[in-house]
């Protein structure tokens, strides 16, 4: 049960949204047991965020349950990044990536 939330300052039309939501699905496999199959994913474009003073940046916030190796984090960290600054132009050094394990998830009126 993987969701990721991206919120950046550049606007998402509806071709990046759609590549965005793709990319993603196919980058979330790096993690093992985890597919697009269950995979949420919000985006928000066109928010006000700065980066070192100046607008333009991009928060990739990335939730899974259960755990992960860092080694695999490295790589989705490495491609989720390259699946933004791609899409939407905006420079890697200009993104963070934050990763949070859940012990507990619920989906359809119950818990995992």
């Amino acid at each position: 049960m993987p969701y990721i939330d991206v919120r950046t300052s550049v606007s998402i039309d509806e071709k990046a949204e759609k590549i965005l939501k793709e990319e993603f699905g196919k980058a979330i496999e790096i993690i093992p047991g985890k597919s697009e199959n269950w995979l949420m994913v919000n985006l928000e474009g066109g928010k006000s965020m700065y980066f070192r003073g100046t607008e333009g940046a991009a928060m990739i916030d990335v939730h899974v349950f259960g755990k992960a190796k860092a080694a695999d984090y490295g790589k989705l960290t490495e491609k989720l990044t390259a699946i933004v600054c791609k899409t939407l132009g905006i420079g890697k050094d200009r993104i963070y990536v934050k990763y949070s394990e859940y012990q507990y998830w619920g989906y359809n009126g119950s818990n995992f």
